[in-house]
């Protein structure tokens, strides 16, 4: 599970599917937890879970 911003979105799907062969979920984080979680490739605010399941 990859949390990321606007900018990174490309960069953690294409990572999920390289890491597991399977089509990425991609889910919007609400805007309370945006607050709270940061981009796993930068300091901005998380804005998508890029997960395998």
């Amino acid at each position: 599970m990859i949390y990321c911003c606007e900018e990174h979105v490309e960069l953690a799907l294409d990572v999920i599917v390289d890491d597991y062969e399977t089509a990425p979920v991609l889910t919007k984080i609400s805007d309370k937890k945006q607050l709270l979680i940061t981009c796993g490739y930068c300091e901005k605010p998380a804005v998508y879970i890029v997960a395998n399941e």
